[in-house]
């Protein structure tokens, strides 16, 4: 089973992440791996830390000549704003008086929850750890999990939909998608120019208040195969797993998988996708908006199920969006109570991102991959890339021929 875990906090030393259960042969390499961390780095109204920050992941196991070898990956990804923080954040006892303390809670973060939690008497600890920074190592675990995706022919990507009431208006292929990635400099990530255009005068907005703003961002999966994922039991439905990996990104507050906002306003004989089917040479006589399968011959008329169906992935495209509030540090802070005299004050202030959208979508990104590809090496398991792949491909012979 492909498991992986990350370590470390904020201000800390480093951030590790550790991903096991991977079968030998797929192919990995640092500057892979560092090109998706510099992606999550980007975007119009990141904050002053992305400009300390110059992420490397640092392979220590599991990888030799290029290629997995079967055992756990571990990687390492130095902060480099650590030599500003090791006096106030030692390991050992240190000085006390160097403590840098959080001492009122912000609105909207884990700060007050968590100090009620684990009693601690101020929030440092608990900003150190659910700071958004953990991402990163999301990231590099997401990046070894797409290399397992792309031996079988499936990519995962992303973009910016909606900064906050500025929304993009028309579809976008997976195409435009590659080509955003593919790009050396990265502003909001949103397909559609004149969209972005409104997106960055909405950030404009915002920063000139001292506030933050939150928005959408839309991961979508290419050439899936129908069959990941099952409707046998609540916990490995496929749009289950999916929901939960991509909730769990800070900040985000909302999770839909393809239309399934709209279909709730809709009815059922709108909200469904009609199947059909067809041969190859038939295709030019379907009629428009018809989604094609790469697997099989069954079409259908649309993908408002974002590639999922009953728990299982359908064929099509798979489509989810995450929906993040605005993020909760604002320079302009919000009213909120000091943590030893229990006074109103305002709420701490931490360098922080007025817009973390963009982000938020590479991270996205990797948490999607992550859950398909623990998906298929369940469905198709496998110790080496040979196995994975030889399964693979009976799989896809048997759709073909059913």
């Amino acid at each position: 089973m492909l498991r992986f875990f990350t370590a470390g906090e904020s201000h800390g030393e480093a951030l590790i992440a550790n991903i096991s259960g991977l079968p030998a042969g797929i192919s990995v390499t640092e500057a892979y791996i560092d090109r998706e961390l510099w992606r999550r780095q980007q975007g119009f109204g990141r904050g002053g830390r992305m400009k300390i920050e110059s992420d490397h992941a640092r392979i220590l196991s599991g990888v030799r000549h290029g290629r997995t070898i079967g055992s756990p990956v571990a990687m390492l990804i130095e902060n480099r704003d650590w030599r500003n923080w090791n006096e106030s954040l030692p390991v050992g006892e240190g000085d006390p008086e160097k403590h840098k303390a959080v001492k009122s809670p912000r609105p909207g973060h884990a700060d007050l929850a968590g100090a009620l939690k684990y009693n601690l008497p101020e929030a440092r600890y608990i900003l150190e750890r659910a700071s958004a920074r953990e991402t990163a190592a999301r990231v590099a675990a997401g990046a070894i999990a797409k290399q397992v995706l792309a031996a079988l022919d499936i990519e995962v990507l992303s973009h910016v939909i909606q900064v906050g009431s500025a929304r993009i208006s028309r579809a976008v292929s997976f195409e435009e998608l590659r080509m955003l990635a593919s790009k050396n400099e990265i502003s909001l990530n949103c397909a559609d120019q004149e969209s972005e255009q409104r997106m960055k005068a909405e950030v404009d907005a915002v920063l000139g208040n001292g506030d933050t703003i939150g928005g959408v961002f839309e991961v979508v999966a290419h050439n899936v195969p129908p069959g990941l994922g099952t409707y046998a039991n609540w916990d490995e439905r496929l749009d289950a797993k999916l929901a939960s990996a991509v909730m769990s990104i800070q900040a985000v507050k909302a999770v839909e998988i393809g239309d399934g906002v709209l279909a709730a306003a809709s009815h059922g004989s709108a909200a469904q996708d009609e199947i059909g089917y067809s041969s190859r040479a038939g295709q030019n006589t379907e009629p428009a908006g018809t989604v094609r399968s790469n697997f099989t011959n069954f079409t259908r008329a649309g993908n408002h199920a974002g590639g999922v169906e009953g728990g299982i992935s359908n064929g099509c495209d798979i489509v989810v969006r995450g929906h993040l509030k605005p993020i909760s540090t604002l320079r302009r802070p919000l009213g909120s109570v000091d943590f030893a005299s229990r006074e109103p004050v305002k709420a701490a202030y931490e360098r922080s991102d007025v817009c973390a959208v963009p982000a938020g979508g590479v991270v996205g990104e990797a948490m999607v991959a992550l859950v398909l590809a623990t998906a298929a090496l369940e469905k198709f398991g496998g110790d080496s890339l040979v196995e994975l792949r030889r399964n693979y491909d009976g799989y896809c012979e048997q759709l073909r021929s059913y």
